[in-house]
């Protein structure tokens, strides 16, 4: 990316500049491993390890941007992406929104290649062996590491491979470590032994208070086709943590499920 990082300064909905846009792209490849670059020498950071992006031009759509980019980066030609976070920082030369969007194994072509003479590797989600990173970057991450594929209900939980689970609201004496669906008001409470709570939102506001309190995700129950559609405009809007969508019943799933996806949705729960 061509525009600055720098330590944070102040919040970012307190900040009254100019909002510049940027666009990052995390590309996989066939094995599920991710892309990263390190940046180039004679830029700030320089050596530090980020997604590959840049900054929106003026009359310039964001897929329009991430291809421009990519191509004039890492030499690949971007097919196909599908939004997924979208990040509000202010920093010391820049008030930024960093979109950034997923690009499927089958959604790039190309060789890369080190067109600025930085350095790139396929990384596991999860199990990074490059540094440094870019602070910044750190929640996004640990994000990248979460399931894209749930089963189960609120009175279930969400189950996902490999053990991953999120636990039932109202759990009775959750183990340490373990994931939790919670109302949003429970947040503010005492978390023990790092349990991680899932809120669940039912708004682009309650989204960004789930956020503000650094949840590890959110997730939206879709009772029926009022919520469905307020969800899909969250998430046209841009969400800044992994959101899950939980549809009520089978209906609302086929209706909504590629929607949501394709809006940038982190998942959508699966009935059991």
């Amino acid at each position: 990316m061509d525009w600055l990082w720098h330590t944070c300064i102040a919040p970012a909905e307190a900040d009254p500049r100019l909002l510049l846009q940027v666009v990052a792209g995390i590309v996989y490849n066939d094995r599920g491993e991710v892309l990263l670059s390190s940046r180039p020498a004679g830029k700030a950071y320089a050596g530090y390890w980020e997604f590959a992006g840049g900054k929106v031009e003026a009359g310039e759509g964001e897929l329009a941007a991430l291809r421009r980019e990519f191509a004039e980066e890492l030499g690949i030609q971007i097919r196909s992406a599908v939004p997924w976070l979208a990040k509000i920082h202010s920093y010391e030369h820049a008030h930024v929104r960093l979109r950034f969007f997923r690009v499927p194994a089958d959604g790039w072509r190309g060789e890369l290649q080190a067109c600025e003479g930085q350095q790139w590797r396929w990384q596991q989600p999860g199990r990074y062996d490059v540094s440094p990173m870019l602070p910044a970057n750190a929640a996004l991450l640990a994000a990248l590491a979460l399931p894209t594929q749930f089963s189960g209900s609120l009175n279930e939980g969400l189950h996902a491979a490999d053990g991953f689970c999120v636990l039932p609201l109202h759990a009775a004496n959750p183990p340490p470590g373990s994931r939790l669906l919670a109302d949003l008001a429970d947040l503010a409470a005492d978390t023990p032994d790092d349990v991680h709570r899932w809120p669940l939102v039912h708004s682009a506001s309650d989204i960004a208070a789930a956020a503000a309190a650094q949840a590890e995700a959110a997730v939206w129950p879709a009772d029926n086709a009022t919520a469905a559609e307020q969800a899909c405009a969250a998430l046209a809007a841009g969400v800044p943590l992994p959101l899950v969508l939980l549809p009520s019943d089978a209906d609302i799933a086929a209706r909504y499920a590629e929607r949501w996806l394709a809006a940038g949705a982190h998942a959508v729960v699966q009935g059991r």
